[in-house]
């Protein structure tokens, strides 16, 4: 078993690299989003254990890189990167990241009588059909947020509701 994850711990390292690689840049240029996203994120996920192993098996000659300049600052660069990124990414309140969760989130945050022309429905019927289906604190001047909150609902049933709402 031991000679197996040695055999086969950096091919697959390899392996699941050039396949986050590729759907990392097919992400990156919006080819095919819904394609790529799943697999992205789970491989890349599946590359850690992989990853381990290599480096599990390489330990000694990794060792030797720990006391090297080009080493040290590559790490510290890439470190750096990422902190930067996250930092940027928190901005000021935005969400950030796929278009239609941020317009949910828009659309969520409006009262039942602002959205419920939008949705075809007068705010009454909106109101109503948010009670039916357990949105007991719903009214008309209330965020559809608070009133998910409120009634101990989460943003995928508020988007369910919404969406009856519309039949």
């Amino acid at each position: 078993m031991k000679s197996a994850l040695q055999r086969y711990a950096t091919p697959l390292t390899a392996g699941l690299f050039l396949v986050a690689l590729v759907s990392g840049v097919a992400l990156f240029f919006h080819v095919t989003p819904s394609v790529f996203h799943s697999m992205h994120e789970w491989l890349s996920m599946l590359l850690i254990a992989p990853f381990a192993l290599h480096l599990w098996r390489n330990w000694p000659a990794m060792t030797k890189y720990f006391a090297r300049p080009a080493f040290v600052g590559s790490i510290a660069a890439c470190s750096a990167a990422a902190l930067a990124f996250a930092l940027l990414s928190a901005g000021v309140g935005e969400r950030r990241g796929v278009a239609q969760f941020a317009l949910v989130d828009a659309l969520t945050t409006a009262t039942p009588a602002k959205l419920a022309p939008a949705l075809g429905t007068d705010a009454e019927t909106l109101v109503s059909t948010l009670k039916a289906r357990g949105f007991a604190t719903a009214v008309v001047d209330l965020p559809l947020t608070r009133i998910a909150a409120d009634s101990g609902k989460g943003a995928g049933e508020l988007a369910s509701a919404l969406v009856a709402a519309t039949r």
